[in-house]
C-alpha cells in the first residue's frame, strides 16, 4: 500500500463504524500488531519514552518523536498516526510546523493535547488551546493529502478541569477544524456518552481506567468511532518483564518462562506484519 493509499485508508476508517488502533512502541511490536489484525497504528508517547529509559510527559524531543514515527511508518504497510503530546510547542505556529513535519515522515494523522508539558500538567488557557488546534487544522488542510487531526482535551484525566470544561473545549476544537475529538478517561460510560453526544465529528476513546470493562461492540453502540490503547499494551509487556524477573530473582524459578512464544512463531509474525499479512 502506497503512502497515498494509506492516508486515504486512514481517512476512510474515520467515516463510519468503529475500529481499534493499537499503539506499538518499536518496529517489532508494530509488525506483531499488524500480523495480529490491526488495521491502523498509532505511536505511544509513553511506550516510546519507556524504550529510552525515560518517564512519559514531555521527556521526548520533537526530533526523537518524528524519527520514531518514521520507523513505525516503515515497519508495516498500515497507516500510522502520531501521539505528539502538545505538539512539542506552546505557540500555535510551532504546533502547525509539527503537523507539517508529521506529514513529511509519512504519518496519516496525529493527536495534539491541550496540556502543557510541565509539572502538574496544567492545561493551556481556553483561547490559546483553541488557537493551537486552529493552527494545526489549517496546516493539516494545506498538506494536499488526507490527514486526521485528533484534538485532545486531557484535563479530566490530569485532574485540572471537569467534564463540562472538556466538552466546552472539544466543541471549540471541532469548530476550529479538528477531525477527531478525544477526552481521555472520562469517569465512566455515562460521561463517555455525553462526550460523544456533544460533538458532530468522530470521537476517540481510550480503553483504560473505567472504560476497560467495555467491549468493542459496546464502544460502537455508544457511538465511538476509534478506540485507542495508549500505552496499555506496552505496560502489559513491561509488567510481564517485571513479573518474570521477580520470579527468577525472588524464587529462583524459571517456570514462568514456559509462556514464551517460540522463535519461529515470532519470526513468522514479524515477516507477516512487514507485509501486512494477518496470521
Amino acid at each position: 500500500m502506497s503512502l497515498a493509499e494509506r492516508h486515504q485508508r486512514f481517512h476512510d476508517l474515520h467515516q463510519s463504524g468503529c475500529f481499534v488502533i493499537p499503539n506499538p512502541w518499536d518496529m517489532g511490536s508494530a509488525r506483531l500488531m499488524a500480523a495480529s489484525g490491526a488495521v491502523a497504528l498509532a505511536t505511544t508517547s509513553a511506550g516510546f519514552a519507556f524504550t529510552l529509559g525515560r518517564p512519559d510527559m514531555g521527556r521526548v524531543s520533537r526530533e526523537e518523536a518524528l524519527k520514531h514515527a518514521e520507523d513505525i511508518v516503515r515497519a508495516t504497510p498500515l497507516p500510522v498516526s502520531g501521539d505528539f503530546e502538545n505538539g512539542f510547542a506552546d505557540a500555535p505556529d510551532d504546533v502547525a510546523e509539527t503537523i507539517r513535519l508529521a506529514a513529511d515522515v509519512g504519518l496519516s494523522g496525529c493527536s495534539i493535547e491541550d496540556t502543557r508539558m510541565i509539572e502538574g500538567n496544567p492545561a493551556y488557557d481556553f483561547g490559546l488551546a483553541v488557537e493551537r488546534i486552529r493552527a494545526a487544522a489549517d496546516a493539516a488542510r494545506s498538506l494536499g493529502q488526507p490527514f486526521i487531526l485528533c484534538a485532545r482535551a486531557d484535563g479530566v484525566m490530569n485532574g485540572v478541569y471537569d467534564l463540562d470544561e472538556a466538552i466546552r473545549r472539544i466543541q471549540a476544537f471541532e469548530k476550529a477544524g479538528a477531525d477527531l475529538l478525544y477526552v481521555p478517561v472520562p469517569p465512566g460510560e455515562a460521561e463517555l456518552r455525553r462526550v460523544v453526544a456533544s460533538v458532530s465529528r468522530p470521537v476517540n476513546a481510550l480503553a483504560a481506567g473505567p472504560l476497560r470493562k467495555l467491549t468493542v461492540p459496546q464502544f460502537a453502540a455508544i457511538g465511538v468511532r476509534r478506540i485507542s490503547l495508549g500505552s496499555m499494551i506496552a505496560r502489559v509487556t513491561h509488567a510481564a518483564i517485571a513479573g518474570q524477573m521477580e520470579a527468577i530473582v525472588r524464587d529462583g524459578s524459571f517456570a514462568r518462562l514456559s509462556a514464551a512464544a517460540s522463535g519461529d512463531r515470532i519470526n513468522a509474525m514479524l515477516d507477516a506484519g512487514a507485509h501486512g499479512t494477518v496470521i
